[in-house]
């Protein structure tokens, strides 16, 4: 294996509470669509994107117990 020419770059900084709360965002979005759908869809639509609403904010919690550890 040849060994590489330049230095790696530095890892990115990223603000992972604004990807993940911008992902609860989307997931909100798409439940609100299916609610105006009511019947026409398929139930396990909807309860996923309960789920992608709720499991978020318990992702959050944990990142937060994590940094502070």
């Amino acid at each position: 294996m040849p060994a590489p020419t330049r230095p790696s770059p530095p890892p990115l900084q990223v603000d992972t509470t604004r990807v993940v709360l911008a992902g609860t965002a989307l997931w909100a979005i798409a439940l609100v669509v299916l609610l105006f759908l009511g019947d026409r869809v398929d139930p396990v639509w909807t309860w996923t994107c309960v789920a992608g609403v709720v499991l978020p904010f318990l992702g959050l919690a944990l990142m937060r117990w994590q940094g502070q550890r």
